[in-house]
């Protein structure tokens, strides 16, 4: 097991805004990032009743991020992301060395 950083949050807060929701019931969304640990691998997420896996957890920079990676997160294109994120968080700076935690999932097959 690798040795992760203590959680800064609970698995029930990863996912919360209603659009990013849908996107993941809708199988759009398999990935989010966060500036914290939220959960970790092998912990479960339930939205709307459908329980997500966390499948891997680690450590990515901004200036890392690639247009797979923001379709991973549900979006078009690397930039319709960027501005996502930057309209939730209108104070802080994009920068290229930022570190995130993405945290990839999956559903649970009953």
């Amino acid at each position: 097991m690798t040795d992760y950083p203590k959680k800064t949050c609970s698995v029930e807060r990863l996912v919360t805004v209603p659009a990013d929701v849908k996107k993941v019931l809708e199988g759009k969304k398999t990935a989010t990032r966060r500036n914290g640990v939220y959960a970790y691998p092998g912990e479960v997420m339930v939205l709307e009743g459908k329980e997500f896996k966390v499948d891997k957890l680690y450590a990515q920079t901004l200036g890392e991020l690639t247009e797979a990676d923001a379709k991973q997160e549900g979006f078009d294109n690397l930039e319709d992301y960027k501005q996502s994120i930057l309209s939730l968080h209108p104070k802080m700076p994009w920068l290229p060395t930022m570190s995130v935690w993405v945290h990839e999932f999956s559903p649970v097959e009953k």
